[in-house]
C-alpha cells in the first residue's frame, strides 16, 4: 500500500446513551481498524455493510488498535477471527477476557469507595456490579503498546498515552500532517467524563479530572491540523475547543466550592445537587464528575475532607477559588 494513509470514518450505532460511535477504517502499509463498536448485531451489520461500500470485508483487515476498554469501543472483537491481531494499552487486557479476580477486585474497590463516599447499598451496587455481556469474552489483547510506540502498518503515527477518560486511553498523533485519532479524549459537542475506575495493584486511586487536564493541556503544544474522534463529527481547532473545556471544568469546580462553603457534606450528597435528575439513571457518571471536581478542588487546596464513621465529608475554606 506505499507510505500513504488514508483514513475512513464508519459511523455505528450504540445502545448507550452516548449514541452513535465512530471507529476508523485506516488504509496504510496494513489495513487497520482503530475501535471496534459495540457488541450487538445491529453493529456488527453496519460496519459490514460500510467496509463494503469501501471495496473491504472483515477478513481484510490486518489489526485492530483500541484507544480505550469501553464497552462501545470494544464490544465486536468477538465477531472477528480469533487470530486477528490486536492491540491497545496494557490495561485493556483484563477488560477484554474477563478476568475473573480482576472483576472481583473491582467490585470490592468500588465498595469500599462508595462507602467512603457515602454512597447508599443500592447506589453501591451499581457501581461495583458490571454487565460482562458487553464486553468481549474471547478476543485477547495480543500486543500492549505504550507512550512513543510506532504501530507498525500506521507509517507516521505515533502512540499517546492520554489518560483521563479511561485509564487504558491512548490517541495515535501524525506529526508530519497534525492528524490525530483521538478515541473519546476530545469530542466536539460532549465533554469527555473523567470516569473513576480502580488503581493498579499497590498503588492510590487514579485521580481521573487531574489526568484528563494533564492530557489534554499536553495537546495545547502540538501542531494538529484535525481530531478524529470516537463520537461526532472531526474537530479542526482543537486547540480552541481544549481551552473551553478547561474553563468549563473550572467552572463546574467553582459551583461545587459554592456548593461546599453553604454547608459541608458527602460525595454522595453533593452528587444529588448537582445532578439531581441524572444521577438515579446514571449513576457511575454522576458520582465520577462530582469526585473529579472534588479532586480538582483538593489539589488546589480548596477543600478539606475529613473522615467520620468511615465516610469523608468535605468542606471549604473561605478562600476563593481563583483561575
Amino acid at each position: 500500500m506505499g507510505s500513504k494513509v488514508a483514513i475512513h470514518k464508519i459511523t455505528i450505532p450504540t445502545p448507550f446513551s452516548v449514541g452513535d460511535v465512530n471507529v476508523y477504517l485506516v488504509e496504510g502499509d496494513a489495513l487497520t481498524l482503530v475501535d471496534a463498536g459495540p457488541k450487538t448485531s445491529e453493529a456488527w451489520n453496519m460496519l459490514k455493510k460500510r467496509l463494503k461500500e469501501l471495496g473491504f470485508v472483515p477478513a481484510d483487515l490486518d489489526q485492530i488498535v483500541l484507544t480505550h476498554h469501553h464497552p462501545d469501543h470494544i464490544g465486536l472483537l468477538d465477531f472477528f477471527d480469533i487470530d486477528l491481531p490486536v492491540l491497545g494499552h496494557r490495561l485493556n487486557a483484563p477488560w477484554l477476557c474477563r478476568d475473573v479476580a480482576f472483576f472481583k477486585r473491582q467490585s470490592e474497590f468500588f465498595l469500599t469507595l462508595a462507602k467512603q463516599l457515602g454512597v447508599p447499598e443500592k447506589f453501591a451496587e451499581k457501581m461495583a456490579n458490571f454487565d460482562l455481556s458487553i464486553y468481549s469474552c474471547t478476543h485477547p489483547l495480543t500486543t500492549a503498546i505504550k507512550e512513543g510506540d510506532k504501530v507498525d502498518g500506521l507509517p507516521g503515527f505515533t502512540v499517546m498515552e492520554t489518560p483521563g477518560h479511561a485509564q487504558s486511553h491512548i490517541v495515535l498523533y501524525n506529526e508530519k500532517n497534525g492528524r490525530m485519532i483521538g478515541g473519546d479524549h476530545l469530542i466536539k459537542t460532549i465533554s469527555s467524563n473523567p470516569l473513576l475506575e480502580m488503581p493498579d495493584k499497590g498503588k492510590e486511586r487514579p485521580r481521573p479530572q487531574l489526568q484528563y487536564n494533564k492530557s489534554l493541556k499536553r495537546l495545547l503544544d502540538m501542531p494538529i491540523s484535525v481530531v478524529y474522534p470516537g463520537h461526532r463529527e472531526e474537530i479542526f481547532e482543537p486547540h480552541r475547543l481544549i481551552r473551553h473545556r478547561l474553563e468549563r471544568q473550572h467552572e463546574r469546580a467553582i459551583n461545587v466550592w459554592h456548593l461546599l462553603k453553604m454547608k459541608k457534606m458527602t460525595a454522595f450528597a453533593l452528587c444529588k445537587l448537582l445532578f439531581p435528575s441524572a444521577y438515579e439513571r446514571e449513576f457511575l457518571f454522576a458520582i465520577s464528575e462530582t469526585v473529579a471536581q472534588l479532586d480538582y478542588l483538593e489539589n488546589l487546596g480548596k477543600v478539606n475532607k475529613q473522615l467520620e464513621d468511615g465516610v469523608w465529608i468535605f468542606s471549604t475554606n473561605d478562600e476563593e477559588v481563583k483561575k
